[in-house]
């Protein structure tokens, strides 16, 4: 049990680090679409490295008038 949690950790960090060397961090805007494909490259880890290459697109609901 102990090297299945110390095995997330690490692919956790390793999408971490894609995520930093596509410059998800620094041009964060705050947008839905931006902290889905944060999320979703932290989530695919090593795959990252393999050509996947994750985006999300979603539109929050507007107000209406």
């Amino acid at each position: 049990m102990r090297s299945g949690r110390w095995m997330l950790v690490g692919w956790l960090i390793i999408g971490a680090l894609a995520a930093g060397q596509r410059h998800y961090y620094t041009q964060f805007d705050g947008s839905c679409a931006r902290i889905a494909t944060i999320g979703i490259t932290l989530a695919s880890g090593p795959l990252n490295y393999i050509g996947l290459n994750p985006t999300a697109n979603c539109k929050v609901p507007q107000p209406s008038k």
